[in-house]
């Protein structure tokens, strides 16, 4: 249910309500985690119990400030069958951005079952752990970029705006560069007490010290990956990128892991080599992809899209924001045959 109520505040330009309520509850869960773990004594159970009545303090909250007051009184004026219209076109939609986010988690889920399969699986799942844990934090600050740039695209595109998607774009992946590079200087410098954070065990931090290098990488590529992510997602290319994403993490990422891992017994690191050669591929596609896209195209198939989803019967001139032709009549209907025209061909193209 979280996931719903928060694209809807992002629609909606409600950022910062959800990071007050994101903020608070993240307090709360600290405190009762600290509780059920240290005080309560109920340990793994316990943090479990924590996680899930925070998350549903989020859901509540979220519910309560959407359906309290009249702050979204024009979003939504109540049911209609309207809402039905070209249904299986926003269900493809919605089961490739399902596929394309699970093929992810399942990949990092799967790396952890191959780590667990080395020798000595306790020491190299801490090891792999660790490097989760970190990639997790700076991918949270590249999520929020990602959600930003996905807006932003899906917005100037609503909006017959290729010119601004396109600048959007450009300073979004500018962004990310910059960004992964300061996480990956980051880890370079402190490499050897970052895996102190998460664990006491000299043996550990020998080895998780001894991946930085990797780890640096890592969140490099991570941080620019999630960027591109969002500018797909805000195009609506969710199905795309699925088959792209089952390519590059299960065609070549895990059967290079087990390959490095495994039969050239390089272990946890060989395993994470793997898994960089697919991420990296994978961006490299998604980067080609995005840098040669024509942006005037994809803002002519988003109004058409629009258009059917609304529910209208004429579908939008295909005509250019930025001619300054004056319209006639006459062109008016060559431009609206031309339009139906076309739309098959945009689509194919």
């Amino acid at each position: 249910m979280n996931i719903p109520l928060l694209m809807f505040f992002q629609a909606q330009s409600r950022i910062w309500a959800v990071a007050a309520i994101s903020g608070a509850a993240l307090g709360v869960h600290a405190v009762l985690t600290y509780v059920a773990v240290s005080r309560l004594g109920y340990g793994l159970p316990g943090a479990a119990v924590a996680g899930d009545v925070s998350h549903w303090l989020v859901v509540a909250a979220q519910f309560a400030y959407m359906t309290t007051g009249s702050r979204f009184t024009d979003a939504w004026k109540g049911f209609s069958v309207r809402a039905f219209n070209n249904l299986g076109d926003f269900v493809k939609l919605s089961l490739g951005s399902a596929v394309m986010i699970c093929l992810e988690f399942w990949y990092y889920t799967t790396l952890l079952i191959l780590v667990g399969l080395l020798r000595q699986p306790k020491l190299q799942i801490d090891i792999m752990s660790i490097r989760l844990n970190f990639e997790f934090m700076t991918v949270m600050v590249a999520l929020g970029f990602s959600t930003a740039i996905g807006i932003r695209v899906s917005n100037e595109l609503g909006a017959n705006r290729p010119k601004e998607t396109k600048i959007a774009v450009l300073v979004a992946v500018s962004t990310s560069i910059v960004m992964g590079a300061i996480f990956m200087g980051v880890v370079l410098i402190w490499r050897t007490s970052l895996p102190k954070l998460f664990s006491d065990s000299e043996e550990v931090i020998h080895g998780a010290s001894k991946l930085g290098h990797l780890l640096a990488l890592t969140v490099c590529m991570s941080s620019i990956w999630h960027v591109l992510s969002g500018v797909a997602v805000g195009a609506g290319w969710q199905v795309p990128v699925a088959f792209i994403n089952v390519g590059c993490y299960y065609l070549v990422g895990i059967p290079m892991g087990i390959l490095f891992g495994f039969k050239l017994k390089h272990g946890t690191m060989g395993i994470w080599m793997g898994m960089l050669a697919g991420t990296f591929l994978q961006m490299a596609i998604l980067l080609t992809v995005i840098l040669t896209t024509n942006w005037d195209k994809q803002a002519a198939l988003t109004e058409v899209r629009m258009a059917e989803w609304r529910g209208k019967e004429n579908l939008p001139l295909m005509k250019s924001p930025h001619t300054d032709d004056q319209m006639t009549p006459a062109k008016e209907k060559m431009l609206a045959q031309d339009s139906k025209k076309n739309v098959d061909l945009l689509r194919t193209e």
